[in-house]
C-alpha cells in the first residue's frame, strides 16, 4: 500500500488545506470550546473538510481530530489509515503567529510510514516517506550537522513544570541553548537538525504527532516513551501519547 501513494499527492493535500486555513486566518473568525475545553477555529473544520474528502480516494481508514472517534473495536484490525491533525497548535493561530501546522500521517501496524507537516503562514513544509529520505520543502535534507550549542525545542504554549525540570536537569558537554516553537514544528526542528532534543512531558494526542514523527523516523531518530523508553505506537485503545522525548 505504500508504494501506491505519491507523497506529492498528501503534499498537495496539505497545500490545499493550507490555502483555507489562511483565508480564515487572514479574517476575523469564530472561536468554538470543545468538551475538553479546548479552542476550536473555523478554519479546523475547514481544512479537515478539505483533507478528508481529498484522502477518500485512497479507500483507507481516517482518523481525525476534528471527526468522530471511531471505537477500538472497529480501529483494531487496521493495517493502514490515515491519521491527520487538520490545524496543529490553535492558539498558535489564535495568536497569529504562524507556528501551526496541516498533518497529515499514514500508519503502518500502529508506525508512521509517511508524514506531511505544513505551516501555510511560514510557507514551510516539511515532508518524509519510508525509505525516500526527510525534505524540507523540496530540499532533500542533510543529516548529522555541527553544532557549537546543545539546542533544546520546548512547546511555546504548553511548558508543563515536568518539561522544565527535565530541560534544567539535562546534562550536556555543550552550552544550552533553549528553542521555544509551537505545533509540531518542534519534532521537524529536531529531524532536519535545527534542534537536538525535544522533551514532552505533558498531554499529547496520537495525531499532534504522528506527521512529524514519520518525518523524525526517515531522519534516522525516535519518538520515545518517557517511561518506557521504546518508540511510540499509534492506535492504541487510548489515542492519549505518553510523555515522550524526541532525539
Amino acid at each position: 500500500m505504500l508504494k501506491n501513494i505519491d507523497i506529492n499527492e498528501i503534499k498537495n493535500i496539505a497545500l490545499k488545506a493550507g490555502k483555507a486555513i489562511m483565508q480564515v486566518y487572514e479574517r476575523d473568525f469564530a472561536i468554538y470550546e470543545k468538551e475538553d475545553k479546548s479552542p476550536l477555529s473555523e478554519a479546523d473544520l475547514l481544512s479537515n473538510k478539505v483533507i478528508c474528502e481529498a484522502l477518500a480516494k485512497f479507500n483507507l481508514p481516517i482518523l481525525s481530530e476534528e471527526n468522530s472517534i471511531i471505537s477500538f473495536e472497529e480501529r483494531k484490525n487496521w493495517e493502514y489509515f490515515f491519521l491527520v491533525d487538520p490545524l496543529d497548535g490553535t492558539k498558535e493561530f489564535i495568536k497569529r503567529n504562524g507556528e501551526f501546522t496541516v498533518n497529515i500521517a499514514l500508519i503502518h501496524k500502529q508506525s508512521p510510514v509517511l508524514g506531511v507537516v505544513y505551516a501555510p503562514a511560514l510557507n514551510l513544509m516539511y515532508s518524509a516517506k519510508k525509505g525516500e529520505g526527510v525534505f524540507k520543502n523540496d530540499e532533500l535534507l542533510p543529516l548529522a550537522l555541527n553544532k557549537d550549542t546543545y539546542k533544546i525545542v520546548a512547546s511555546k504554549s504548553h511548558m508543563s513544570d515536568e518539561t522544565k525540570d527535565f530541560i534544567d536537569k539535562l546534562e550536556v558537554d555543550k552550552k544550552k541553548e533553549l528553542i521555544s516553537m509551537g505545533s509540531s514544528l518542534k519534532l521537524c526542528l529536531v529531524a532536519s537538525d535545527e534542534a537536538d532534543i525535544y522533551p514532552r512531558l505533558a498531554p499529547t494526542m496520537e495525531w499532534d504527532t504522528a506527521a512529524a514523527d514519520a518525518i523524525v523516523r526517515e531522519a534516522k531518530k525516535m519518538s520515545y516513551d518517557f517511561y518506557s523508553k521504546k518508540p511510540l505506537l499509534y492506535n492504541k485503545e487510548n489515542l492519549k501519547n505518553p510523555y515522550f522525548v524526541v532525539y
